[in-house]
């Protein structure tokens, strides 16, 4: 079982991405997601941008993939995703149906993105034959859920977990940041800059609820499945995805990387730097927002 790092969710400065991607081909991750999946307007990276950070972690020793945008809303969105797919340098992560048939249609292998929203093997099946060759389930499937599924998945399909993160949990046409802000979508001003790991959205009692992402619905608590590795080799899952978060991420690759490897402090480091309350409640067939401390590695 390996680390694969997600692609960056969040909307931050060139120079913080440069910055971080650097960091990056010293981590010990087998690949790395790049791309903006999320919203077309966080333009600080372009594709070509994009692309020059791939050649530069492929050169590193990572495999590159190129994530799609999960929501595709224009002309322009869709002329990307052409030119993503028409490179052919790097594998694609499709986030999206039309991705699916373009990258299909060329012929080239891919990774069915988690909002393929895979629930049966049967799916899996007609994804397998257009051309996946790896997949993340749902981030609200269950262990129990997984296992039934994964009786019957294709041969040779590779499965990637989402095992640490803020769950991205809905995508909307409306964007929340600028409207917590009163501003329209077209008008932004780009205010997710001023958040790099999201807004916090709380309950009236103060209660920590979403974190709001643009057009994306985030939880507000970290999905873990740090303390659930015996049960995910059990499965056969062959690669965990982290998400990133703006500080410390290697220190939650390391701790990945240690618990992989046996070592029994892992968990208890991960927890002095994750950036809010664990979760685990989906993985269990609970509401996503409880967390079982017991299943702690």
């Amino acid at each position: 079982m390996n680390l694969s790092l997600g692609p960056l969710l969040y909307y931050w400065s060139r120079d913080d991405v440069l910055a971080f991607y650097d960091e990056a081909k010293h981590w010990p991750v087998t690949r790395v997601y790049l791309g903006e999946s999320v919203c077309s307007r966080r333009h600080l990276l372009r594709l070509p941008d994009w692309l020059t950070l791939a050649e530069q972690l492929a050169a590193a020793g990572k495999e590159a993939v190129l994530s799609s945008q999960t929501l595709i809303e224009s002309e322009s969105d869709l002329k990307t995703l052409r030119r993503i797919v028409g490179d052919g340098r790097f594998l694609v992560e499709a986030n999206e149906w039309g991705a699916v048939r373009l990258l299909s249609e060329a012929g080239v292998p891919f990774v069915a993105g988690p909002t393929l929203n895979v629930y049966n093997p049967e799916t899996l099946e007609v994804l397998a034959g257009l051309g996946a060759q790896r997949w993340l389930p749902p981030v609200e499937t269950s262990r129990a859920a997984l296992a039934s599924l994964l009786e019957r998945a294709p041969a040779g399909m590779e499965t990637e977990v989402f095992a640490y993160g803020r769950l991205p949990l809905a995508y909307s046409a409306r964007c929340f940041t600028a409207r917590h802000y009163n501003l329209p979508k077209d008008d932004c001003q780009f205010r997710c800059l001023d958040h790099p790991d999201g807004l916090p959205l709380a309950t009236r009692e103060g209660t920590p609820f979403l974190t709001l992402n643009g057009i994306q619905t985030q939880s507000a608590g970290i999905y873990n499945l740090i303390g659930e590795l015996p049960a995910l080799r059990e499965l056969g899952i062959a690669s965990l995805r982290l998400s990133p978060q703006s500080r410390h991420m290697g220190r939650v690759v390391d701790a990945f990387q240690a618990a992989l490897a046996g070592e029994g402090n892992a968990a208890d480091a991960l927890a002095r730097i994750m950036p809010g309350p664990p979760v685990d409640g989906y993985w269990h067939g609970h509401a996503g927002l409880e967390y079982s401390p017991e299943s702690a590695f």
